[in-house]
């Protein structure tokens, strides 16, 4: 803390600094001198020659240290003439300078730049961060490094400024989406373009975390219309580790772990079960039920991850290599549930000549994994609404093997969706690209680039047709889904790069032909003789058998200009142009410009003056980029579907009828983005902020709207309506302590505003939930993700029943459709992220706070188990239910079948805040005089924490959860969704 304050306030510290201190360590010298003891005395320096204080000077190879004082000046007893002494000063570049026979030594430091120096990949190419105009996050190796995690979105979450990690469960098959400064489209798709080495590519769940050396998020048009139509959500650029060391490292990498549900929810036990069955008016013989099963000691076990990684890396003079192998299993905290992965990498790059560079990247994937059913009530099922609904009065097992029910529906018990059903994905996945890099006429790169990314799908489960109620009355059934896809790039770019005099420019131009083919299949039979032969061919019954094929093609031209003049002022321009078989031949070809500018006043001459700010940049940019991820290829096309059988003669014969209305006029949504920002850093960029403020616009919606009943169709795919985001982000990183403690701290907020601006008078009523209707409303002048439903009066204390409040604001027992208001608002006020790192010596501590604040989540579960309509079991708040004329309370009578008590209201909505120890790591690092001996370059083990800490005021199993997944529309439901698990691993990290 003494060093912070006199770097921080040299002027305030001077005038504590008393003569008689200054005597004091003058004296502690000369005795020095006195006994005998060689001493070097000096002073340390900055670029301007004027002293800094609190500089770390150590005497290498020993634990011996000195600090200069608030002049910057120092004194070292006991050093012989080999002594190498260090200076290391926060924002200064390290020097190491050998004692021989100086007595006295001058030390000037110089600004280590490497911060602002600090190469970011961005489009077809890369800047240094001091010259990058547009909104860009980066996530680098270090940040990586700091926790472990099989899922590269969890390494996002919390790290990137405007940028929303939705883990819609936690299962360990779910992957992961992003929400880049909001949603964007209504119908068409709101997720980022991933690129993986330069090759797009869209299944997360693939890439291995181990392997990623960095990632950049492209968040505003400036720095995204490279990708032109690709662009709107933003982009994630992804780049792999290359080998960058001289020797051969060869690099072994485990850890293993368990995890749990970190919170169970307390439900009726047999007897209050009984209870209520009885005031229901359900009786049956309760000898024969006389189990108390809790059903989520049943399906909540303890769950298990081990992660294996081997790498080897290396380069020389000519090639650069690295190659690596890893496999993960996780066991999730959900019966059955589970995931394996196994990933093979090599990336090469090969110097063959001086004009010629040449270089690949592959990456293969072999992917399994076991799901579980959730979002669904307990007679659909659901695996999470089954342990809790599901009575205690029944075992797992009737005497004859098979599950057991419900005793008053046919309703199978929780385990028999998880063990009677066979049933695995399994995937393979090639993505890769090769290149080849031609260097001409000084100032001339040309780059040729070729990439894949195929994959292989294979769905297989099996219904045992004795083991299960609804096995038995299908007498089994088998399914076998294939899905492959197949995807091209093509890309050719032309750079230039000169400067001239004091002006640098970078020019690119260059094309992109893209191609995506789509191959589905699948057949379901029913009626087994047994359950030996579990694929499709031993059903006698066929039931269905799909085959479809689709492709889309995009060609696109590119380019980009980025002009400096003396490191001063900036500018970045982009243009795209792309066609695309989507869309109409009217509109097939979208324009994608962008700009960008940068001015460094801190270079400025006249700014000198305030040394302490050692960056300001100020940062405009705008730009359009486009979107076509309507999912219907052929949307603009008059389609004829097959399947309209005719029957002629008797004898049926196939027959086909048009199944849309042509538009060949339809095109891209097009959002038009606008961003300014400012980078501040102070003392030497010891603490250094970024701000950034933006408005999204995004128009001509690709939305599925009603047609005049003239045309013969009921809706079709339109460019109409628009909606917007706008909003605040902001990240602070800071060194509080650089000695022998080290302590950095970064953290992020960022605030977004979505609303629809224009829906052409329409209304959207999404989200059916729980039998009871839609609980999503899309309305203009509204944010996408409001609730819908009923305003919730109470409970009549006479009858029991519950009231809302129609639009008069008078009570009623019997609401009209009519009477449904704005009951919540699912996006969060803000998002939120505190990482704290700490080393002492060989010693690290990573703690890593992530929160969001304000958004409110549909608590849909408690419509099934606070509903008290049917034989569900019931949550333990139902024992405050009314039950007798006079009864004061929240929560209705029992009544069976009347679901008119538990319908989509402001009773389900909660607050969906939350502040989660998301991670925290503790570290040691063998010491390498002692791990030398035996090879090895470095030895760590580490044990992390995973959702330690979840402080909340939400009711159910996980505020970080949504029924609908990824969905534009509907967000912030809870309908027995699979919650994020807390996990504890333990793990080391060993280099050769």
């Amino acid at each position: 803390m003494e060093t912070i304050i006199n770097i921080m306030t040299r002027n305030i510290f001077r005038k504590f600094w008393t003569p008689l201190g200054v005597t004091l360590i003058v004296l502690i010298f000369n005795l020095s001198d006195v006994l005998g003891q060689s001493t070097i005395a000096g002073k340390v320096v900055d670029e301007t020659s004027q002293g800094l204080p609190g500089v770390s000077i150590l005497v290498k190879g020993e634990n011996r240290r000195a600090v200069t004082d608030v002049e910057g000046d120092f004194k070292i007893s006991n050093i012989a003439p080999e002594d190498k002494l260090i200076f290391s000063y926060v924002g200064m570049l390290t020097k190491e300078i050998t004692v021989g026979q100086q007595t006295t030594l001058r030390v000037q430091l110089t600004p280590d730049i490497g911060s602002l120096s600090e190469v970011v990949v961005v489009g077809y190419g890369t800047q240094e961060k001091k010259d990058v105009t547009g909104a860009v996050s980066l996530v680098d190796e270090e940040a990586m490094d700091l926790r472990p995690n099989n899922q590269f979105g969890g390494l996002i979450q919390g790290k990137a400024t405007g940028v929303q990690v939705l883990s819609n469960s936690g299962k360990p098959s779910q992957g992961i989406n992003l929400r880049i400064r909001g949603t964007n489209s209504i119908n068409a798709g709101s997720e980022p373009l991933y690129v993986v080495d330069g090759v797009p590519t869209t299944d997360t769940r693939s890439i291995n975390p181990a392997d990623i050396e960095s990632i950049s998020i492209l968040k505003d048009a400036s720095s995204a219309a490279i990708y032109g139509s690709q662009g709107a959500n933003g982009v994630v650029l992804i780049t792999t580790k290359t080998g960058s060391s001289e020797t051969t490292q060869v690099s072994f990498d485990s850890y293993l772990g368990f995890s749990e549900v970190w919170k169970t929810l307390p439900v009726l036990d047999s007897r209050d079960y009984r209870i209520l069955m009885t005031e229901l008016g359900q009786n049956t013989d309760w000898n024969l039920y006389d189990e108390n099963t809790d059903w989520q000691d049943e399906v909540f076990e303890r769950g298990s991850t081990q992660n294996y990684q081997l790498s080897i890396s290396g380069k020389n003079d000519k090639t650069s290599y690295y190659i690596s192998g890893g496999w993960v299993e996780q066991n999730g905290a959900v019966r059955s549930s589970r995931m394996d992965r196994s990933n093979f990498k090599v990336n090469l790059d090969h110097e063959a000549s001086d004009w010629l560079t040449v270089g690949s990247r592959v990456a293969y994937t072999i992917y399994s994994d076991v799901d579980v059913a959730d979002n669904q009530s307990v007679n659909q099922g659901g695996v999470l609404l089954g342990a809790l609904s599901t009575p205690p009065n029944i075992g797992i097992y009737n005497p004859d093997g098979t599950f057991t029910s419900n005793p008053f529906q046919n309703w199978e018990n929780p385990i028999a969706s998880t063990d009677g059903t066979i049933r695995e994905y399994n995937n393979r996945r090639l993505i890769g690209n090769t290149y080849a890099e031609l260097s001409f006429l000084d100032n001339f790169t040309f780059r040729s680039n070729i990439g894949i990314d195929h994959s292989n799908g294979v769905f297989d489960s099996f219904l045992d047709p004795y083991l299960t109620t609804f096995g038995r009355a299908l007498n089994g059934r088998a399914i076998n889904n294939t899905d492959k896809s197949s995807y091209y790039i093509f890309d050719n770019t032309l750079r230039y790069e000169n400067e001239i005099r004091e002006s640098k420019f970078k020019a690119l131009i260059g094309t992109v032909t893209q191609k995506w083919r789509w191959e589905n299949s699948g057949i379901t039979t029913q009626n087994f003789a047994g359950n030996g032969i579990i694929t499709p061919n031993a059903g006698s019954d066929i039931i269905s058998a799909t085959a479809s094929k689709s492709e889309k093609a995009n060609q696109s031209f590119i380019s980009r200009l980025n002009y400096e003049y003396k490191s001063l002022y900036l500018l970045t321009v982009n243009f795209r142009a792309d066609g695309s078989s989507v869309f109409g031949p009217e509109n097939r070809w979208g324009y994608f410009p962008s700009f960008s500018t940068g001015w460094r006043i801190s270079e400025e001459e006249f700014f000198s003056a305030l040394n302490k700010i050692s960056e300001l940049k100020l940062r405009a940019g705008w730009g359009i980029v486009g979107n076509d991820q309507i999912g219907n290829n052929y949307a603009y096309l008059g389609l004829v579907a097959g399947g309209a059988n005719y029957p002629i003669g008797g004898v049926p014969q196939p027959g086909t009828y048009p199944a849309s209305i042509s538009n060949n006029k339809l095109k891209w949504e097009e959002s038009t983005q606008s961003n300014v920002g400012v980078d501040l850093g102070f003392l030497n960029n010891r603490l250094v902020f970024t701000m950034d403020a933006y408005l999204k616009q995004t128009n001509d919606l690709l939305l599925n709207a009603p047609l005049p009943r003239t045309t013969g169709f009921d809706n079709a795919i339109q460019n109409i309506g628009s909606l917007e985001n706008r909003g605040f982000e902001f990240s602070a990183n800071t060194v509080n302590l650089d000695g022998d403690l080290n302590w950095t701290t970064n953290f992020n907020f960022s605030v977004n505003r979505n609303k629809v601006t224009n829906l052409v008078g329409q209304e959207l009523f999404v989200g059916a939930i729980a039998g009871r209707g839609e609980a999503g409303l899309v309305r203009e002048g509204l944010p996408l993700g409001t609730l819908y439903g009923y305003q919730y009066g109470g409970v009549d204390p006479e009858t029991g029943d519950a009231f809302y409040i129609d639009q008069n604001g008078e009570s009623t027992f019997d609401p009209s459709p009519e009477d449904r208001v704005i009951i919540g608002d699912a996006n969060p006020d803000f998002i939120y992220g505190l990482t704290n790192t700490l080393q002492y010596g060989n010693f690290s501590l990573t703690v890593f706070f992530q929160g969001s604040y304000g958004g409110d989540i549909l608590n849909a579960s408690r419509i099934d188990i606070e509903g008290m309509t049917d034989p569900k079991n019931q949550s333990a708040a139902v024992l405050d239910r009314w039950q007798q004329p006079g009864d004061i309370t929240n929560i209705p009578r029992a009544s069976w079948g009347n679901t008119d008590n538990s319908r989509i209201s402001t009773r389900f909505i909660e607050d969906a805040s939350y502040l989660r120890l998301k991670n925290l790591t503790i570290g040691y690092e063998l010491p390498k005089s002692l791990i030398s001996k035996i090879g090895l370059q470095q030895f760590k083990i580490y044990a992390t924490g995973e959702n330690l800490l979840t402080f909340t005021s939400y009711s159910g199993f996980d505020p970080e959860v949504n029924a609908f997944g990824p969905s534009n529309t509907v967000q912030g439901i809870d309908y027995g969704t699979y919650p994020q698990t807390r996990s504890i691993i333990t793990g080391i990290n060993i280099t050769f």
